[in-house]
């Protein structure tokens, strides 16, 4: 970490580092639970739910990068290890055994809640310690906050087709 960088940081940079690392695992999991329910999806709406699915695993593979560069940027390590992002993970890894796309809706908009606390109590840490961290966590609850919109549509969406033809 640089001087200068080091002088902003009003703040423990190992609890800084913890808590991105365990942003870091949510982001590669979720990443994989996305892209893999995309490939094995089955079910009305598919091919919406499948387009959606995909840009949030482009989307959660961009914030692990983010993540990996502030936490190289303050002097630590990003997570080097598959095993350890289950076990560091806060919102752990909704493996798609079921591959009906309500169940994967369902299973991702539980992730997706999951990451607006995660990062919701990363941005209260740092608000006033760390504007450097503040700011790109900011911009990825703005986009975690999208996905759950984006996929709760897709379920309303989904639960409506089901009624109708259910008539």
């Amino acid at each position: 970490m640089g001087t200068k960088g080091r002088e902003i940081l009003g703040m423990n940079v190992d609890d800084v580092l913890s808590m991105l690392n365990k942003a870091y695992a949510d982001e590669w999991l979720a990443h994989y639970q996305y892209y893999i329910g995309a490939k094995i999806s089955k079910g009305p709406m598919k091919d919406a739910v499948n387009t959606e699915l995909l840009q949030h695993a482009a989307d959660e593979l961009r914030h692990a990068d983010m993540v990996a560069m502030r936490i190289i940027q303050l002097g630590g390590t990003p997570l080097t290890h598959p095993k350890a992002w289950l076990e560091q993970s806060n919102c752990g890894y909704d493996e798609p055994v079921d591959p009906y796309v309500g169940v994967l809706l369902d299973q991702n908009i539980h992730g997706e809640q999951c990451a607006i606390s995660v990062y919701k109590n990363i941005l209260d840490a740092t608000q006033t310690g760390d504007p450097v961290t503040y700011n790109m966590v900011l911009q990825i609850l703005q986009d975690e906050v999208e996905h759950e919109e984006d996929l709760q549509a897709l379920k309303e969406d989904l639960e409506l087709l089901l009624a109708r033809s259910s008539k």
